[in-house]
């Protein structure tokens, strides 16, 4: 998503987003016609000066002049309503689209597999969500209102101008070429600067993001010149590059009405000497002159309207990029109700897009209700083998088989209905403690489950004493509880998952000592009858393991129960003798 983007098609984005906005024909066709009236209306106006002046003021027509005022107070309250419903409906067709994309968006990223987001930062996206998105939204909603009472009213105009004089309409016709070549020229110059722009936008989102994620490292360490000076520099760039697409569409404005200015001159004078031929009544040429006036406006907004509708199409090309993005495989054919929890690791290799190899030809099996335990040092690839069981990387060569089955071919959906995670990182959501505990299954459970399984992961004596309990709200990412209380609310969340096979990742780092004790007696009595896998850097949380997986580098150097890695005086006794050491020491 940081490449450099390069221009799209405009067709293929007008395409994209016409299947979006044809759901919504009707109320744009209430637009249309109300834009066609409002314009339509504009247009009789000015060549109602033409009889105002030549009946009302140089023939003192008196019936005339007693209808006009209710003429042009009823046109201009019919101009009022036209507008109310032009602008309405495109508004509403605007904000259902820009509605659609954001939920498009966000269900995509539901479905998009870990590679990508190893690469896209949070704050890539969020600027396609909010700044994309709602660049899309200002376009739609001015381009489609100017762009249809412009070219109504433009075309109204015409029509008057040729009903008086055709000879000097053609005038007009002459400039056209030139609007179009200034027009064509600009508007791949505002493309470019549009989608140069929200890189700077996603520059900008992606360092107050950070900084926000991080603010206590950044005050731990001072780090807070630092990231305002880069802060700084993206908003300058940023602002370096919006005031070159203002110069441009600045230029482009003026070079159109330059243009238009030349050809009202030209008119202008051939009118007049048309007035002294007679050619042109006093009230012709006053509506000859108002039209032409007329046309500078909606000529100039057509203009605008071209660099807005380019910076909406750079929108759109970023929001269909983002789109585009393969989502996950969703495997094969295999239905799974719930797993045996036999599993087996066949000659899997495995790399990330950086090249480097992380997992060389692993083979082990494990046996249903088995606790294996993956250690080694850091980097080694425990965390890879984890991530590779649920699927959530799919592109490794060798098989996982679940049951004899390959994990490839099972359907998505039910493969990771077999596994239950508690990882060192808890992760919570900004919302109450029971729907933590629930996530994902709210519909399905209830209270007294949610309460049973705090309880089973000692977690409910600290709910308890929660202003509201279990529906207490804990902020982002459970920031009103300590490092504790969150990994409890975590391991209560699988344990109400009733998972076959369970994925503990440090479950336990973040608990003091009283904590870890009740926690690993729950552990011990949710682990019955289930797969177990355990990711431990303290190996005296493994000890009573069935088989301990040693690995380094990417390999697996031993296999075993924890006395007979110690006996081969091995990587693992190593390990652990240095461990020993340790605590002793401290």
């Amino acid at each position: 998503m940081s490449k450099p983007k390069s221009v799209a098609n405009a067709a293929v984005i007008y395409v994209r987003l016409f299947r979006y906005v044809r759901s919504y024909w009707f109320s744009l066709v209430v637009a249309m016609l109300a834009s066609m009236i409002y314009s339509g209306i504009d247009s009789w106006f000015v060549y109602f000066l033409k009889p105002l002046l030549n009946k009302g003021l140089v023939e003192k027509n008196l019936h005339f002049l007693k209808w006009a005022p209710f003429l042009v107070f009823l046109a201009f309250a019919s101009r009022g309503i036209a507008n109310f419903f032009s602008t309405y409906h495109i508004a509403l067709v605007s904000r259902n689209v820009i509605m659609c994309l954001r939920e498009n968006i966000f269900g995509h990223l539901q479905r998009l597999p870990a590679r990508f987001y190893d690469h896209a930062t949070s704050g890539q996206i969020l600027s396609v969500i909010l700044y994309s998105v709602d660049q899309v939204a200002n376009a739609g909603a001015d381009v489609l209102t100017t762009a249809i009472q412009s070219s109504f009213l433009i075309l109204g105009l015409l029509i008057v101008m040729f009903s008086i004089s055709w000879k000097l309409s053609l005038i007009y016709f002459i400039i056209i070429p030139f609007i179009t070549v200034i027009m064509r020229i600009a508007s791949l110059r505002v493309r470019r600067l549009s989608l140069s722009i929200q890189d700077t936008i996603t520059a900008i989102t992606h360092h107050a993001e950070e900084n926000i994620d991080g603010y206590k490292v950044v005050r731990a360490f001072e780090g807070q010149a630092s990231e305002i000076e880069k802060f700084n520099v993206a908003a300058l760039d940023n602002r370096r590059r919006e005031m070159k697409l203002i110069v441009a569409r600045s230029l482009s404005v003026s070079g159109v009405q330059l243009a238009a200015a030349l050809a009202l001159s030209a008119t202008f004078y051939i009118a007049t000497l048309d007035i002294a031929k007679s050619l042109l009544s006093p009230g012709g040429f006053v509506a000859m002159v108002a039209a032409m006036l007329a046309l500078l406006k909606p000529m100039k907004d057509l203009t605008s309207v071209q660099n807005k509708l380019y910076r909406g199409l750079a929108g759109a090309q970023t929001v269909f990029e983002f789109l585009d993005h393969e989502p996950e495989s969703e495997g094969g054919t295999h239905t799974l109700q719930r797993a045996k929890g036999d599993i087996e690791f066949s000659h899997v290799t495995f790399s990330y897009d950086c090249g480097k190899t992380v997992l060389h030809d692993i083979s082990f099996q494990v046996s249903p209700a088995e606790v294996v335990a993956l250690v080694g040092r850091s980097g080694g690839g425990k965390s890879t083998i984890i991530n590779l069981l649920p699927r959530f990387y799919a592109d490794f060569s060798g098989d996982i088989l679940l049951d004899g089955i390959s994990v490839r071919d099972y359907r998505l959906v039910d493969l990771r209905r077999q596994f239950a995670m508690v990882s060192q990182n808890v992760i919570l959501f900004n919302d109450t403690i029971a729907n933590n505990i629930a996530y994902g299954r709210l519909a399905s459970v209830t209270e007294e489950q949610i309460i049973k399984a705090a309880k089973a992961a000692y977690a409910f004596d600290f709910i308890q004493q929660l202003p509201k309990g279990i529906d207490t709200l804990i902020g982002e990412n459970g920031v009103l509880l300590s490092g504790g209380q969150r990994q409890r609310i975590a391991i209560a969340r699988a344990i109400l998952k009733n998972a076959p096979i369970l994925i503990l990742d440090e479950a336990t780092s973040a608990l003091d000592t009283e904590s870890e004790r009740y926690i690993q007696a729950a552990l011990q009595e949710l682990m019955r009858d289930r797969t177990t896998f355990v990711i431990a850097h303290r190996l005296s949380t493994v000890e009573q393991a069935d088989k301990i997986i040693v690995l380094d580098q990417g390999r697996i150097v031993e296999i075993g129960k924890h006395a007979d890695l110690l006996a081969c005086d091995g990587l693992y006794a190593k390990l652990y003798k240095m461990q020993f050491k340790d605590i002793e020491a401290a």
